[in-house]
Formats: structure tokens, sequence, C-alpha cells
């Protein structure tokens, strides 16, 4: 399909299936991902993702195509259901879940880079989670200081604060790692 998000979403608010599929298809992928890096968790992500477009088609009837973007919108639903997780999660105290690695062998430099994905995720976890989530939409998901400062109900000085802030402190708390997984010292 070739249309716009917008007829998309007027269509899907009729009823068509056809196209609240569509929307699927293309946003999916983008919704799993920054839903994975905000709770560390593959399995937590599709459920978030699921509940998203679960919402996509309950408020599809409802859409003003001038309001927001849609994918500003997605995140910003997406967003608000991973700080729910993140809170019940604080609330229980358990204990952050790594996302697990994938077990088949490659060449050296595949695993290198593996490991040094794991470590940034590690410590991209351990950030606040508002910093956490700054760096996942503008960095993760390729989204504009703007969008993503609409996404968190933020200023954009406030948005570009807490990225800052977190890259100095990941920055920081790599700095003396990733040359030994690279094999200097």
């Amino acid at each position: 399909m070739d249309e716009s998000d917008e007829t998309l979403m007027l269509q899907a608010g009729t009823g068509s299936h056809d196209a609240c599929h569509e929307l699927v298809r293309r946003y999916l992928g983008r919704i799993v991902a920054f839903a994975g890096r905000s709770l560390g968790d593959r399995t937590d992500a599709e459920d978030v993702a699921q509940e998203v477009f679960e919402r996509l088609w309950i408020h599809a009837r409802n859409w003003n195509p001038g309001r927001a973007r849609l994918t500003t919108w997605l995140h910003r639903v997406a967003l608000n259901l991973c700080l729910d997780r993140l809170a019940r999660r604080r609330e229980q105290s358990l204990v952050d879940v790594v996302e697990p690695t994938d077990p088949k062998p490659s060449m050296t430099a595949l695993m290198q880079q593996e490991d040094i994905g794991r470590l940034v995720n590690t410590e991209l976890a351990a950030l606040p989670d508002r910093q956490k989530i700054a760096i996942t939409l503008c960095h993760y998901q390729g989204l504009g200081n703007i969008e993503a400062a609409e996404i968190m109900g933020v200023s954009v000085e406030a948005l570009e604060s807490l990225l800052a802030r977190g890259r100095r402190t990941l920055r920081s708390r790599l700095s003396g790692l990733v040359p030994d997984l690279l094999g200097e010292s």
C-alpha cells in the first residue's frame, strides 16, 4: 500500500483490517525495538507492542490527522506502557533482566561487536529511565530531538540535557571496558 499513515488511520477507523495490518507491518519492528531497549526484555517488548497496536485499532476511529504524527503517537503510547512496566518492576523489586544473546558461533569481529553491544545495553539499562528513553528514542529509533521531546513530554532543552548526561555516563562507564574487548590494554 502506498497510502499515507493518516489515510490508513482513517481507513482503520472505519474498520479496515487491511489498513490496520499495513500500519502494523510498517511500525511493529520500530515499536518492538524501542520497547526492547527501554525494558531490556524482548518478551515484555513484544507484549508492549501488541498493546500499542490494540490501542491503535481501538482508537483509530477517533484519529485526528492534524494533532500529531502517527509515529509520535505510537511511540508515546509505547513509552507510557514501558514506564508503567518499569514502575511495576521497581515496586516489585525484581532484578533487571538482561537481554539474551544469540549463541550461534560467528567470526571474531562479530563476537567482539556482540560483546560491545551487550556492554552498551547493560550500561544503557543501568541509566535512569528518562536518560535511557531519551537515548533510545534519538539514537536507536532515529527520531529527532523535537519529536523525541514531544513523545517524552519535555522541552527540547530538557531532552538535550537528558541526552548529554546519559551519553556522558555511558562514555565514562564504557571507556575502560571497550579497549579490553578489542584486545587492547
